[in-house]
C-alpha cells in the first residue's frame, strides 16, 4: 500500500512553493521521480527555475520531465550541439594548417621577397611549433628575408568575439578572441591568451616580479603592485584595459606568498602569434632586412609553399575542448564549418551549419535559440527535453564513442578524464559513472550526460538552472547520485 501511494504521488503533478510541476512520465520510475521531486524542494533554487529531463538512452522515452520543454540558457551545455556537429561535418580526423609561404625565390641564402605565416584556424600552435618553422626555413638554407614578414588571418572573417561577451570577461582567456592566426600558451591551448605571473620580489617594498609566458612584445606591463613582508595580505590582480595589450598589475603580494597567475586573451591575436614566429626566426639565426616590416596582410596565391604543419586530429582535439569546456576551441570550430560546407569562416555560417546538424539529429529547432558554439551568450536558449534528445540520437552516429570519450567523467581526478568534473561525485555510485557537460555562468548552471543505474540500465539526463543565487551544481549532482543509485 505505501509503494502504491508513492507512485501515485510521483505519477501525479506536484505543485511547489514557486509554482513549479513535477511530472514522472513513466510509473515505472515513479521512486526517481519521488527521489528528484524531493531534491528540487532544496531552498538553494527557490525562486530559480530549474528544468530537468531524464530519457531511456535505448529508446529515448522520456521517464521524467520537470520544465522539459521550458526554454532555459545552458551555458556550456551548448557546446554538446558544437561537438555533435563539428564531429559529424568535420569529421574525427581533421586537422587544422598553418603555411608558411614565400613569393620568392631564395638566392644566396637570402629570401628576396616577402615571408607569409598563414593561419588556418589552428588553436594549438605553441612557441616551439613556430620555432620548427624557423628550423625549416634554416634547413632550406635561409638566413636573411629582405622582405616583409606578413601574417595572414584571412582564411576567418575579422569578427573577433562572438555576441553577447561582456566588457568584463574579455580581458580572460575564456573570452579571447577569435582569429585564424593565432597562438596558445600551453597544451590546455587557450587560443588567444597569454600567462601572466605575479612573484614576489625580494625586496620589501619593490614591484612584484612579473613572468608572461610566453614572452611577447605585443602585451605591456604596467606593474603598479607592491612586495609587502611575509604574511602581510595579498590583493594583486592582473587585468587588461579594456581595447589595449595594456596589462595592469596592482595590489600587494607578500614575500613568500604563493605565485599569481592569469590567463590574459591578447587584443588582435593574429599580432601575437606574429611576433612568436619573428622571435623563432632571430633566435634561430634568420635576420630581417633593415627595411623590413612586420605586419599583417594576405598571401598571393602564387606564393611557395616553404613549410607547414598539422595539428592533431579533432578526436584528439576533443579532449581539451569538451573536458576542460574551452570555449575558444568551441568557436573556432564553428567558424571553421562555416568555410568548410559555406566557404566563409564565420559565426553567422558556422552557426547555421551547428543548427542544420541539429536539425538533422531530430531536435526542435523551433525550440531553440543559437547566439554562440561555446555557450558564454545569456542568450542561448535550449529545453533540457531537447538536450537529452541529442543526447539519444547521437548514440547511432559512427563518431559517438569520440563524443561520449570528450565528456568529462565525474570523480575522476586526472584533469583530461575528470575534466570539469574531476572534484565533483568523487563517491559511489557516480565515480567513473556519471559522464556529462558541466556549464556554468553568472546565474546559470547545467549538467547534461549519461549515467547507469543500479540496474545496469543507462538514461540519459539533463539538468539546467537559471536565476540561482546560489551554489546549484550540488542539487545537479543530487539528481545524477538519484540516477546512479536508482534500482526498480
Amino acid at each position: 500500500m505505501v509503494f502504491i501511494l508513492i507512485a501515485v504521488l510521483a505519477f501525479l503533478p506536484f505543485i511547489n512553493d514557486n509554482n513549479q510541476q513535477k511530472v514522472v512520465a513513466n510509473e515505472d520510475y515513479a521512486k526517481l521521480g519521488n527521489s528528484i521531486n524531493l531534491i528540487l524542494q532544496n531552498e538553494r533554487i527557490k525562486g530559480a527555475t530549474t528544468g530537468v529531463s531524464i530519457r531511456k538512452a535505448t529508446t529515448g522515452e522520456i521517464v521524467y520531465d520537470h520544465l522539459g520543454d521550458t526554454r532555459l540558457h545552458p551555458a556550456s551545455n551548448i557546446k554538446l550541439l558544437t561537438a555533435a556537429a563539428a564531429l559529424e561535418i568535420l569529421g574525427e580526423e581533421y586537422r587544422f594548417t598553418t603555411e608558411v609561404l614565400s613569393d620568392s625565390s631564395v638566392v644566396g641564402g637570402v629570401l628576396q621577397g616577402n615571408l607569409y605565416l598563414k593561419g588556418k584556424g589552428d588553436p594549438t600552435l605553441l612557441k616551439k611549433d613556430f620555432d620548427v618553422f624557423a628550423q625549416d626555413l634554416v634547413s632550406k638554407g635561409i638566413k636573411k628575408v629582405n622582405g616583409n614578414l606578413i601574417g595572414d588571418d584571412t582564411w576567418y572573417d575579422n569578427v573577433r568575439l562572438s555576441k553577447d561577451i561582456n566588457w568584463t570577461d574579455e580581458s580572460y582567456y575564456y573570452a579571447a578572441q577569435v582569429s585564424a592566426l593565432t597562438a596558445s600558451p600551453n597544451a590546455d591551448y587557450d587560443a588567444g591568451s597569454v600567462i601572466v605571473e605575479a612573484h614576489a620580489n625580494s625586496r620589501v617594498g619593490e614591484p612584484a616580479t612579473i613572468k608572461v609566458l610566453p614572452a611577447t612584445d605585443v602585451v605591456k606591463i604596467d606593474n603598479r603592485s607592491k612586495t609587502v613582508a611575509a604574511g602581510g595580505t595579498k590583493t594583486i590582480t592582473i587585468e587588461r584595459d579594456h581595447g589595449t595589450n595594456n596589462i595592469v598589475i596592482e595590489g600587494t603580494v607578500p614575500v613568500g606568498g604563493t605565485v599569481t597567475r592569469e590567463w590574459i586573451a591578447v587584443w588582435e591575436p593574429s599580432y601575437y602569434a606574429l611576433d612568436l614566429f619573428e622571435k623563432s626566426l632571430i633566435e634561430h639565426g634568420i635576420d630581417l632586412g633593415d627595411t623590413s616590416k612586420v605586419l599583417m596582410g594576405k598571401t598571393p596565391n602564387e606564393a611557395q609553399l616553404l613549410t607547414s604543419k598539422s595539428s592533431m586530429t579533432l578526436k584528439e582535439l576533443s579532449i581539451p575542448f569538451m573536458k576542460l569546456s574551452n570555449n575558444g576551441h568551441a568557436e573556432v570550430l564553428a567558424k571553421e564549418m562555416g568555410k568548410v560546407v559555406y566557404g566563409e569562416g564565420s559565426w553567422a555560417k558556422g552557426l547555421q551549419v551547428i543548427e542544420e546538424h541539429s536539425d538533422r539529429l531530430g531536435l526542435n529547432m523551433s525550440t531553440i535559440m543559437i547566439r554562440d558554439a561555446s555557450g558564454m551568450s545569456h542568450i542561448n536558449l535550449i529545453p533540457a527535453n531537447e538536450l537529452t534528445n541529442l543526447l539519444v540520437s547521437v548514440q547511432k552516429e559512427s563518431w559517438y564513442n569520440t563524443f561520449l570519450a570528450s565528456l568529462p567523467v565525474a570523480g575522476i581526478s586526472e584533469r583530461f578524464v575528470g575534466g570539469t568534473l574531476r572534484h565533483r561525485m568523487k563517491a559511489e555510485p557516480t565515480v567513473g559513472n556519471v559522464k556529462a557537460k558541466t556549464g556554468s555562468l553568472t546565474a546559470v548552471s547545467a549538467l547534461s550526460g549519461y549515467a547507469t543505474t543500479k540496474d545496469g540500465e543507462l538514461l540519459v539526463f539533463s539538468v539546467i538552472i537559471n536565476n540561482d543565487l546560489a551554489a546549484v551544481t550540488p542539487i545537479e549532482d543530487q539528481i545524477a547520485t538519484a540516477i546512479a543509485s536508482y534500482s526498480k
